[in-house]
């Protein structure tokens, strides 16, 4: 029975071992890419301007909600009770306009997150098909990201085909 369990070790590692030799790998790294890619580089920059103009008009409004609350601040002694109530609806409604700002801009689902979204994907979508495409051409089994592995220590160069993927993008 014990000498059953050895042989059954045996065989299983050696299948184990036979079928790791058979794959083959190769590593890109995506910042590289990317970096590498003026259309990417391009749509940054528009992300940014675009990321700037709203951090702005958010900004703007967070200055017109704090002199709200400054002028209230220093008027609230000469203030009829109704017209102080006025004037803290006017600031809070004024907060949460700021806050609708942030959440429409910079939100989980908002407008820099469907832009970046609508600029990115398809170079992303490019970057993918370009690695598909050389891995069946090479007969790449796995191809890993070594920027996003941080378990890699070491890879050798020659696994490497980042230039290949961006050769294939057309990038120089």
């Amino acid at each position: 029975m014990k000498r059953f369990f050895i042989v059954l070790f045996a065989t299983v590692l050696s299948f184990g071992t036979g079928f790791a030799k058979d794959q083959s790998i190769a590593y890109i790294d995506m910042a590289y890419i990317l970096k590498n890619l003026p259309q990417y580089e391009q749509a940054n920059e528009q992300l940014t301007m675009l990321s700037k103009r709203w951090q702005k008009e958010i900004d703007a409004a967070q200055q017109e909600a704090r002199v709200l609350a400054t002028n209230y601040q220093t008027e609230q002694i000469f203030l009829s009770e109704a017209m102080r109530r006025e004037r803290e609806a006017e600031i809070v409604r004024k907060e949460q306009e700021v806050l609708e700002l942030k959440r429409k801009y910079f939100g989980q689902d908002g407008e820099l997150y469907k832009k970046r979204e609508a600029l990115i994907k398809p170079i992303q979508d490019e970057i993918y098909n370009a690695i598909q495409e050389l891995a069946s051409e090479k007969h790449i089994d796995i191809v890993k990201d070594r920027s996003s592995d941080p378990s890699l220590i070491y890879m050798s160069s020659k696994l490497d085909i980042s230039d290949q993927v961006l050769q294939k993008l057309g990038a120089k």
